[in-house]
């Protein structure tokens, strides 16, 4: 494969797929000569290619080939020259720190893909003085958690130096890197009361329009981002990428209402973990047969009882049959 970066070429019409997922058909052959029918050659189809920039500014390179977001950022990484462990989380058709927008499992196939990569290193003393810190948690996917949300008259929200988009590196000098974002909100809430604490971040590069501003990140129904009816891409954490249509309206709300109780209960947000558990509980008949389902797949969250029957209702839109 032909490197994507600054002076790299178009891949030819018809070359041959590498990243699993069906496409359009390439260029019809030509009629067969007079004589014996000869074996029809399987059709090549063209690769899909997506353009992506570094968000605080660069040439823009094109990817491809890749089936979960590790292997994307990989990608990246080798057209803008980088590790792929300096990408902390990628946003799509925006190079702000917008939330909103944030890349998951799906990629439209009209989307722009910009990564946000490691920029300045800071440490935050933090007192607990309430239960809750007032910070929601997401990860890349990869290894690294951050900031998606801070609450309003929050603990968090009053230390000015904390913004959405910052990486948690470390909590009191133990690096969480490598730890999923439940892990990350988990030992944050067991952090005891009264006891100062140590937070160690690492803020996105910025642009020169992006210096000063610190997002704040407020729900809305778009944030699944992904269009009603348009056909996206995929990323699996095993098997290879696949072409599908984008979820209904119905089923976004679900997502939604989902990565909502999420939030409420584990202190995270995740629209790609909540469309698994919309599908999950769209396929159970009962709240126990929900939770032996999430179980087996998804046991490492380790899920409350009362959430499963909250997400079992939200999807099924049945607030009063609950087990």
């Amino acid at each position: 494969m032909q490197r994507a970066g600054r002076h790299g070429r178009q891949p030819p019409e018809g070359g041959p797929m590498e990243n699993g997922v069906g496409q359009e058909p390439g260029t019809p052959e030509p009629p067969a000569a007079a004589g014996p029918a000869a074996p029809r050659a399987p059709r090549a189809r063209p690769r899909l290619v997506f353009h992506t920039q570094l968000a605080h500014g660069s040439p823009t390179g094109r990817i491809e080939g890749f089936t979960n977001v590790k292997e994307l950022y990989a990608k990246i990484a080798e057209v803008f020259d980088i590790s792929p462990t300096e990408i902390l989380f990628c946003t799509l058709n925006t190079h702000k720190v917008d939330m909103q927008k944030l890349l998951g499992g799906q990629i439209g196939l009209e989307d722009f893909i910009f990564a946000h990569v490691r920029g300045e290193t800071k440490e935050v003393e933090v007192t607990k003085t309430e239960d809750a810190l007032g910070l929601t948690i997401t990860d890349n996917g990869a290894g690294y958690a951050f900031i998606k949300r801070i609450k309003e008259g929050s603990i968090i929200n009053r230390l000015q130096t904390v913004c959405v988009g910052d990486s948690i590196e470390a909590i009191n000098d133990h690096t969480i890197v490598g730890c999923r974002h439940y892990e990350v909100a988990r030992m944050l809430r067991e952090l005891p009361r009264a006891q100062p604490f140590t937070l160690r971040l690492v803020q996105p590069k910025k642009a020169f329009d992006m210096i000063g501003q610190r997002t704040r990140s407020s729900k809305s129904p778009g944030e699944s981002r992904v269009a009603s009816g348009k056909e996206t891409l995929r990323l699996r954490t095993q098997g290879p990428a696949v072409l599908e249509e984008g979820p209904n309206p119905s089923e976004e709300e679900a997502a939604r209402r989902v990565d909502d109780l999420l939030e409420s209960y584990m202190g995270i947000r995740d629209s790609e973990l909540a469309s698994t558990m919309v599908e999950a509980a769209k396929g159970s008949p009962s709240v126990a047969q929900l939770a032996q389902g999430l179980d087996a797949v998804l046991g490492e969250f380790a899920f409350p009882q009362e959430f499963v029957a909250e997400v079992w209702a939200a999807v099924c839109h049945r607030k009063g049959d609950k087990e």
